[in-house]
């Protein structure tokens, strides 16, 4: 079997590369030349715990191949997936363009049936639109090729893409023929001998199980930081709070640990997408419409932590900031809350210092050039008047707390994970703020 997989970004990458990995050749093809050169030279794009091990071996074994040249790697493939980027737009929506070049490049250039996959979170809607540019293109042509369209949404966590890749809760897959089924079933079986299901569906309800899924745990994410807040107020601890719901089989431990906001490339762009599908369709989401609101408010929830221990002057302040990623095991920095407080430090004269274990080159395009970057997080703490996790990489969990406290000029912790316990931090002699206690 023969797969072209069109976008070498996170989702296309790695799905090129784990389609490679039980032996089906794949080709994965961008307009980017730089980007196609350095992955022949085995320089990935983004960082995916696994992935560079991966690329290489499937490249080195001949099953996984880079190209430029869609015309050329698109014949005699009986799947091609679209998994290049839907940015939001300014207002909400998702960006379809270039899937919808893609299809119309598709329709140029097919010589065969083949089914057409959607893989990047697109709304409902989208394989309609991407049928009709294929069907364009062939009809401009003048050319009769059967082909089909399905939805294929990932459900992939920056972190741990591998294994979800290779070993899926569920894989969802919308179609409109039995031909696309049969083909797809077979391309997907060797990943669901763990027993889990492929759930075939049609094609409008794959594209919503998407947005669905992360709607839903960036709602659970934006609740529990809603309780954290009215907990601080109470005098509760949300970490009880939470051990004390998440008991409850219902509601379960995940996405209820309180923190300062979503980020990445996913929730906030697809929680956005759909409000705007619903006003599109003059119904509006406003439990997601405050679910976004929330996740906007609780970035800042550190900062006015801050002013209210060092008073509205931060001027001449130094801030030392653990973590830039929107979370740990990725070098994604899209939406992360870091941006935020960084910014706002900045905006209130305050020196930053900032250290994460996997992001610093992306650090140098995302960040202000006032932000010192440190080589570790012992660096980024010297002469720092306050500390601040901002992400819980390992590294950070169980720091050796007195060259911290040595190296410091003053002795504060913001803790925007929870990842320390407040009574050990105030033993330790640091002032201790984390979230809803």
């Amino acid at each position: 079997m023969k797969i072209v997989v069109i976008g070498t970004g996170y989702v296309g990458l790695v799905t090129g590369a784990c389609l490679s990995e039980v032996g089906i050749e794949v080709i994965c093809v961008d307009v980017n030349v730089q980007k196609i050169e350095n992955l022949q030279k085995g320089i990935l794009p983004i960082y995916e715990p696994g992935l560079e091990d991966l690329v290489e071996r499937n490249f080195k074994k001949g099953r996984l191949h880079f190209s430029t040249n869609l015309a050329e790697s698109i014949a005699g493939a009986q799947v091609v997936f679209i998994a290049v980027g839907t940015p939001p737009g300014e207002d909400g929506s998702a960006d379809l363009q270039y899937v919808i070049q893609v299809a119309d490049t598709v329709g140029k250039y097919m010589n065969g049936y083949l089914v057409v996959v959607t893989k990047s979170t697109v709304p409902v809607g989208t394989a309609a639109k991407v049928k009709d540019a294929v069907s364009k293109a062939l009809k401009a042509r003048n050319a009769h090729i059967d082909f089909d369209v399905a939805s294929n949404p990932e459900f992939l966590k920056e972190g741990a893409a591998i294994d979800d890749f290779l070993k899926p809760d569920r894989i969802v897959i919308g179609v409109e023929t039995e031909r696309a089924k049969t083909l797809l079933r077979t391309l997907y079986d060797p990943f669901v001998l763990n027993g889990h299901p492929i759930l075939f569906m049609d094609v409008p309800s794959a594209e919503m199980t998407k947005y669905a899924a992360n709607a839903m745990l960036a709602t659970k994410i934006s609740f529990m930081n809603d309780i954290a807040n009215l907990c601080e107020l109470l005098g509760a601890n949300v970490n009880e709070v939470r051990k004390g719901i998440g008991s409850d089989a219902r509601i379960g431990t995940k996405f209820i640990y309180p923190g300062i906001g979503y980020g990445g490339s996913c929730f906030p762009k697809d929680v956005k997408a759909l409000i705007k599908t619903g006003d599109q369709n003059n119904y509006k989401l406003r439990i997601l419409s405050a679910v976004d609101d929330v996740n906007n408010d609780q970035k800042k929830v550190i900062v006015t932590k801050i002013h209210n221990h060092f008073g509205n002057d931060i001027s001449g302040k130094t801030f030392a900031v653990w973590g830039l990623a929107f979370k740990p095991n990725t070098d994604d920095m899209r939406e992360a809350p870091a941006l935020i407080i960084i910014d706002a430090l900045l905006q209130g004269g305050a020196t930053v210092k900032a250290y994460d274990p996997v992001s610093m080159s992306e650090a140098k395009h995302m960040l202000s050039k006032e932000v010192i970057l440190c080589d570790d997080g012992i660096a980024a703490a010297k002469d720092a008047d306050a500390l601040l996790l901002v992400t819980e990489w390992s590294e950070f969990r169980l720091p050796d707390w007195e060259q911290i406290k040595t190296n410091m000029k003053g002795r504060v912790i913001f803790d925007g994970r929870n990842i320390y316990n407040a009574e050990e931090m105030k033993e330790k002699g640091f002032d201790y703020y984390g979230i809803g206690m």
